[in-house]
């Protein structure tokens, strides 16, 4: 397996001619350039951008790209999405020959209007987050919260594709079918346990054919970058409908994707091995390298915030409720998430979304990354600005996703934000 590198382009001394992207803590500094698709106000066309500042580069308009489709990005091998790369810094490095030309390609992100990254084709949601799988097992099998094939195989569902829309897209409450405490049949009704999912999410670029697995050791030249991801769950419904084939309709009313694909080879000083706990099983030979040994992690600290409508009509700040990190969080990586996607012959496409599932640390309530977890179940509301108390999500409630890369000696990078608000239910 072949890492992107690091090089010329992470130097934390680049500045760009763009002066917003020079500011400390700017999420889209020249070092980091994601990837998305925007649209202006007088147009229905969507275009390939790249983040700058608080600008926009259009990359057809750059001459960087034939036409808009995002396709023809997301397919490039890793070699020519590195060369892209070298092409973006060169020219929006302060005192770029090219700055006069490509300052007619810059459009201000607050006069545009952001879409999903790319058209999502396929959607699956994994399981990786092994201390937030501990926790809801606690919950419901105390003496044996972690089920005996969790550390053997990357676990999985088929999500629903149709419904990932992008960070700023609201969505109603959810109706289905829950069975009350006591009752002796169930009862269709609005969700009284709405949850949030704190995850990342994995786009793929370059496809594999039908039949044809991809190992683990060019896993990572099928990935373009990370984005966060927040998989809106119904526990109160998932709880009656998951047994025996797992989630549906508590998972599939609404899911909600950042617009920027950080791209790995942007991710590539943030590093870091993953390693299995001492006494764990060994790792079946598909799942197992020793690059992926040495640097499959990224590091990727997590924030959730919350913010509700009467605090914003008050004018309080969001409150940070949670603060967990990717490679603490998880138990397979990238690479181990794609190889076991296809080892059964499972083609993948370009625009297809894999989850990470929900990404809680090791600390407990404060890392937690859903409110089944912060609230043990629905017994420990966590208290807010202005008296309000929460257990699960109240119509009103904007849950706010942020996610920043850090490392001495280099630019931190962001990834902007994922963020929605719940609506009431319809009917």
């Amino acid at each position: 397996m072949s890492l992107a590198p690091i090089d010329h382009t992470h130097a934390p001394q680049l500045q760009s001619w763009i002066e917003s992207a020079n500011a400390d803590g700017c999420d889209f500094p020249i070092q980091n350039l994601p990837w998305g698709r925007f649209r202006e106000a007088d147009s229905s066309e969507w275009r390939m951008g790249v983040a700058i500042g608080d600008q926009v580069l259009d990359l057809r308009r750059a001459g960087l790209l034939d036409h808009a489709d995002p396709v023809q990005l997301l397919q490039l091998l890793p070699e020519d999405r590195l060369a892209l790369r070298h092409r973006l810094v060169e020219g929006l490095s302060r005192g770029s020959p090219k700055a006069v030309r490509w300052a007619t390609a810059l459009r201000p992100l607050a006069q545009v209007r952001l879409g999903l990254p790319c058209t999502i084709g396929d959607y699956t949601d994994f399981y990786v987050g092994i201390h937030h799988a501990t926790a809801v097992g606690r919950l419901f099998r105390p003496d044996n919260p972690l089920l005996p094939n969790y550390k053997w195989v990357p676990i999985g569902y088929h999500g629903r594709a149709s419904t990932v829309t992008v960070s700023g897209t609201d969505f109603h409450r959810p109706c289905g079918q829950v069975m009350p405490a006591g009752a002796a049949s169930p009862v269709v009704q609005p969700c009284a346990r709405l949850d949030f999912e704190l995850e990342m999410g994995l786009v793929v670029g370059r496809g594999n054919a039908q039949g044809r697995p991809v190992p683990i050791g060019e896993a990572e030249a099928h990935v373009v970058g990370l984005t966060l991801f927040n998989d809106w769950s119904a526990r109160d419904i998932q709880a009656w409908e998951y047994q025996p084939l797992g989630p549906f309709l508590s998972k599939s009313f609404a899911s909600t994707l950042s617009p920027w694909i950080v791209t790995l080879e942007a991710l590539a000083p943030f590093r870091r091995g993953h390693a299995r706990p001492e006494g764990d099983p060994a790792l079946l030979p598909y799942l197992d390298s020793p690059v992926n040994r040495e640097a499959g992690a990224i590091d990727v600290a997590l924030d959730v915030w919350l913010d509700t409508a009467a605090m914003r009509a008050a004018g309080h700040a969001p409150q940070r409720i949670s603060a967990s990190n990717y490679a603490d969080a998880a138990y397979w990586t990238a690479a181990q998430l794609v190889a076991h996607h296809t080892v059964n012959g499972c083609a993948l496409n370009p625009g297809d979304l894999l989850g990470t599932g929900t990404l809680s640390g090791p600390g407990g309530r404060e890392q937690a990354g859903s409110m089944l977890e912060i609230s043990d179940g629905g017994k420990r509301p966590i208290e807010l600005p202005g008296g309000e108390r929460r257990t699960f999500l109240q119509d009103g409630d904007r849950v706010t996703f942020t996610g920043r890369c850090s490392r001495a000696g280099y630019r931190s990078i962001g990834f902007g934000s994922c963020s929605a608000t719940v609506l009431p239910a319809v009917g």
